[in-house]
């Protein structure tokens, strides 16, 4: 892998910071003035560099952090303002969870990186990550009713990842609870040092992307149409899943690397 940092997006990014460092792709929120929070701007920049990180052959897993104090604060209500009619609201709130859909949709995996606050869509940004991983200290809330609002939009991943009773009790309260109790509660995968966090998702993420490309690929993918299937449907589509990844390079150079005991390094790999 390549040791020093790549940037990406040609400037065409103003509210996130896109960047590749060996196989891992990093996407930066970058509003620290305003908590990261979610503007339009930044729901557009967000999906559209996960759109370009997932088009690349050279990026094979993702980490999301955010500048400054905050993981992300939610949606920037400050444009509630801008909108009158319910299908003007509509429109707008659904350009905030685009991100969400690409994050499921997309065949490589994301972490999340998260500090400070990861609040109301922030949260749902953590939920929405394949995984997660967060400094101590680092406080999660859907804190949107303490607003006259709701978080409907977080809710959807939120209830992928909990249990109906921590989410309800997540969404209809509004309080905020801690790493530690976030990790306890399955809403992250790992608690490190403060300051730590980035250095704990790369670490996840390289792990992936050490991995064959074919299979976690297809294996993303698999998982999220086989999550809500009925089981027997889903055990037959994961039984034609794994045939089609039987025919890939992957497969055949890895079981045969494995088989004369010399496994494939990350740079090995087909990829096919």
């Amino acid at each position: 892998m390549a040791s020093e940092t790549d940037p990406l997006g040609d400037g065409a990014y103003d509210t996130v910071d896109v960047a590749r460092d060996g196989y891992v792709g990093r996407i930066t929120l970058d509003r620290p003035e305003a908590m990261n929070t979610f503007s339009t701007e930044l729901a557009i920049d967000l999906d559209d560099a996960l759109h370009e990180l997932d088009e690349r052959d050279d990026v094979r897993a993702v980490v999301i952090d955010g500048a400054g104090d905050a993981f992300s604060a939610g949606i920037d209500v400050s444009e509630h303002g801008d909108y009158d009619t319910k299908a003007e609201y509509e429109e707008w709130v659904a350009r905030m969870e685009d991100p969400f859909h690409t994050l499921a949709e997309m065949h490589t995996p994301v972490v999340a990186a998260a500090h400070g606050h990861a609040a109301a869509n922030g949260l749902g940004l953590v939920a929405a990550c394949d995984l997660a991983v967060a400094a101590e200290g680092t406080m999660f809330g859907a804190t949107a009713p303490k607003v006259g609002l709701f978080c409907m939009g977080p809710s959807v991943p939120l209830m992928k990842t909990l249990t109906r009773k921590r989410c309800l009790e997540m969404v209809l309260t509004g309080e905020l609870i801690d790493a530690e109790t976030a990790l306890e509660w399955g809403v992250i995968n790992r608690v490190t040092a403060e300051g730590d966090h980035v250095d704990g998702a790369v670490e996840l993420a390289e792990t992936m992307a050490s991995k064959s490309p074919a299979a976690v690929q297809m294996g993303k993918q698999a998982y999220y149409e086989m999550e809500d299937m009925p089981y027997h449907e889903a055990l037959d589509y994961s039984n034609e899943q794994f045939a089609g990844l039987c025919t890939t390079a992957d497969a055949s150079e890895g079981i045969e690397a494995f088989l004369s005991g010399e496994p494939l390094s990350a740079d090995e790999w087909p990829g096919e």
